[in-house]
């Protein structure tokens, strides 16, 4: 591949990119749309977003999307005119034409013969669409002339805002080996209002010196417009990193206050940085034009002076007062794979860290020891700062969800609101990435088995309509997210009888409603009297747990017969590094994560041989279950007269690990243990300490579930002791 290929592969990525976030927004407004049909702001962002596609896709050679989106595009700019109304008929062909154009997006999709008859059915439904509307049939049209739709228009005019933005747009000098045309740009800025243009033109070299595929000039623009800033900045969604895009308010209608001046000459230089304070002092005290005299003076080239000039007459044009330019937040794009770098860097620096202030004790060297803890403290700040990167609100991956719902209500003829909460929460990106799949089982479960239909809900006295609430709130250093359902809830009764059947516990057991619960997730455990096409309540749920396990989290179920069910999954904020309590067995180093730590206690040997082999600590009234980290990976060797128990709890559940000795807390930089180990029950990693020694990091989910199997075991072997004695 040479290098005009790489460059047009990469900016084809871009556009993949960008075009995944276009695509978000159309199905959240299209959701919307739903619900408040019209709505005209949801109908400028579903035709903007097709416009966009349509325009960047031809740019940068997706020729089929670009003219696959051209109907759907016109479709909704007859909306936008009022002659034609949303529908459902046109809200489910885009949702259908939407996921296809996510498939356009892949490289292969031209190789497949079904992509090609699914777009053809889609285009021609809309062509169908558009020109039932030219024929009258819709009907919008016609209603819309009665209604003397010019001075509607004259009125939302008046009620509008209309802002002036001043632009800079140097676009790269290499724009046109990709295929880029700026002067596209500028005449999709110029159709959005009154617009004054000032091109540069002053680093074109001379024609021997000239190279054709190099863009030399750039342009100014002053734009008067109705549109809001972030529709600015997507006419240059897909300019590449060295493209200067600069776009600032520099005025806003309805602001104009008594009192208040256009800007002068010198001062829309200075604020467009084409001039210093330096170079503007000596010639002010001169009685000359300033324009004319920084052309002389070779301050500024005549292009410069004629921008400020076009845009001074543009603003007293305007009849607007000089507002402050508003602060926009700056933002960079940068890959993922880029962020994953920094955290592999910044957890390798941690480990040096530790090293570091290690040495400094062992030397007893207080110079050294001062400049490792400075050491320390910076790197605390920037492994913070580093995981705060990586944290994405968790709102786009509930967004998602909206669609599914929707979706899967209708196919099984139920109806049902989905509504979020809390979708600023904050997650880590990787966390965010892998819940996807686990919430997807859960809501569809909810869905399918949880929400009753409408005729089942009128007859339990419910609303017709059922509702999934999905929220997600920090607690401590952990978030919880909630499914919640107001549907049948669970048959604690049902789940009982199938776990007795299934001999998971036996028939004269007596369990607390959260424990029939947990059955649940048992692999293949299901009370569904009939198969469907989603799935039942408990089919796969053994999956789901294993997946929010392997997070690091955990997973609770609450439900009320009749009431509804609530799961809530608990999770870490990030998965590169933890706050840990580093412990020894025999001669190796372990790590628990410290939110799951509630205390220490010290059990000496002669408690322990009073147990009688039975692996049972009392802590203020409370049996609690523990197990021996020197049986469990049998460590030889001798054993202290005096140990510690690690009290740990996830979810309402404690459970104990004996330990030789506690370390103290250690800041601990989480390594994959690789595909050998993937089985070693209760590890879910591993770390470097600061001596280069490696300390394994112990899961406490599978910690618990393995204390509570062992116990299990142990209640089956004595039932079935009891019923040998009985036989007898």
């Amino acid at each position: 591949m040479d290098e005009t290929e790489e460059f047009t592969e990469e900016f084809k990525n871009a556009f993949r990119q960008e075009a995944l976030e276009h695509l978000t927004g159309l199905e959240n407004a299209l959701m919307e749309l739903e619900e408040r049909p019209d709505a005209a702001e949801l109908i400028d962002l579903a035709f903007r977003s097709m416009h966009t596609l349509k325009g960047s896709g031809a740019m940068f050679g997706f020729d089929v999307l670009s003219s696959f989106t051209h109907d759907i595009e016109t479709a909704f700019d007859l909306v936008r005119n009022g002659k034609m109304k949303i529908t459902q008929e046109l809200l489910d062909l885009t949702f259908s034409a939407k996921d296809e154009i996510l498939c356009m997006l892949k490289v292969d999709y031209d190789q497949i013969p079904a992509n090609q008859k699914k777009k053809d059915e889609l285009t021609k439904s809309f062509k169908d669409l558009i020109a039932h509307v030219g024929e009258g049939g819709n009907g919008a049209a016609k209603e819309v002339q009665k209604q003397e739709p010019d001075e509607k228009k004259v009125i939302e005019e008046t009620e509008s805002k209309r802002y002036t933005y001043r632009i800079r747009y140097k676009p790269s000098a290499n724009c046109f080996l990709h295929g880029a045309n700026p002067l596209l740009n500028i005449d999709e800025l110029a159709g959005f209002g009154r617009s004054s243009i000032v091109a540069y033109t002053d680093d074109i070299p001379f024609l021997d010196e000239y190279d054709p595929e190099v863009c030399y000039a750039y342009w100014d623009i002053i734009l008067t417009t109705e549109k809001e800033i972030d529709t600015i900045r997507d006419v240059f969604a897909f300019e590449d990193e060295s493209s200067v895009v600069r776009i600032e308010v520099i005025d806003v209608s309805g602001e104009l206050e008594e009192g208040d001046h256009y800007k002068r000459l010198g001062e829309i230089l200075l604020d467009k940085g084409d001039l210093t304070q330096d170079d503007l002092d000596p010639i002010l005290g001169l009685h000359i034009k300033l324009g004319e005299l920084l052309v002389e003076k070779g301050v500024v080239n005549a292009d410069t002076v004629e921008a400020a000039l076009l845009e001074q007459e543009h603003i007293r044009n305007e009849r607007k007062s000089r507002p402050e330019a508003a602060d926009e937040m700056a933002t960079i794009r940068v890959p993922a794979d880029r962020l994953d770098v920094l955290v592999n860097l910044v957890g390798e620096l941690v480990t040096v860290q530790a090293h570091l202030t290690q040495m400094a004790v062992r030397r007893i060297d207080y110079e050294l020891l001062n400049v490792a803890e400075e050491v320390e403290r910076l790197t605390c700040e920037l492994r913070d700062n580093t995981m705060n990167i990586r944290m994405l609100p968790i709102g786009t991956t509930f967004n998602k969800f909206k669609r599914l719902v929707r979706d899967l209500s209708k196919e099984l003829k139920k109806e049902i609101d989905l509504v979020t909460e809390g979708a600023q929460t904050e997650l880590d990106k990787t966390v965010i990435e892998k819940l996807n799949d686990p919430l997807v089982h859960i809501i569809r479960n909810s869905i399918d088995h949880g929400v009753e239909t409408p005729e089942q809900r009128k007859n339990a006295g419910k609303p017709p309509k059922g509702t999934i609430t999905l929220s997600a709130i920090h607690s401590g250093s952990h978030v919880l997210i909630r499914i919640k359902d107001d549907g049948k809830g669970l048959d604690t009764e049902a789940i009982k009888h199938k776990a007795i059947e299934r001999g998971l516990i036996s028939p004269s057991a007596e369990l607390s409603d959260n424990e029939i619960f947990s059955f649940i997730f048992a692999p293949g455990f299901s009370t569904a009297k009939e198969v469907t096409s989603v799935s039942g309540r408990g089919v796969g749920m053994d999956v789901v747990k294993r997946g929010i396990e392997s997070l690091r989290g955990s997973i609770g179920i609450e439900s009320v017969k009749g009431a509804g069910t609530t799961i809530t999954v608990k999770l870490p904020l990030t998965l590169a590094i933890i706050d840990g309590l580093l412990v020894k067995a025999g001669a190796g180093s372990y790590v628990l994560p410290l939110t799951s730590v509630l205390e220490c206690i010290a059990i000496g040997k002669d408690d322990i041989d009073k147990n009688h082999g039975r692996a049972l600590t009392i802590v203020r009234g409370q049996i609690i279950p523990y197990i021996s980290l020197r049986e469990h990976f049998f460590i030889n060797g001798g054993t202290p007269a005096n140990q510690q128990i690690i009290i740990c709890e996830v979810s309402g559940r404690r459970v104990g690990v004996l330990v030789d000795q506690v370390i103290g807390e250690h800041q601990t930089v989480i390594k994959n243990l690789g595909g050998i180990y993937k089985n070693v029950e209760i590890l879910s990693g591993a770390t470097i300490l600061g001596d280069g020694s490696v300390a394994l990091i112990l899961d406490v989910n599978r910690l618990i579930t393995l204390v509570e199997g062992i116990e299990r075991d142990a209640v089956k072997r004595l039932n079935a002791t009891a019923e040998m004695s009985a036989c007898e």
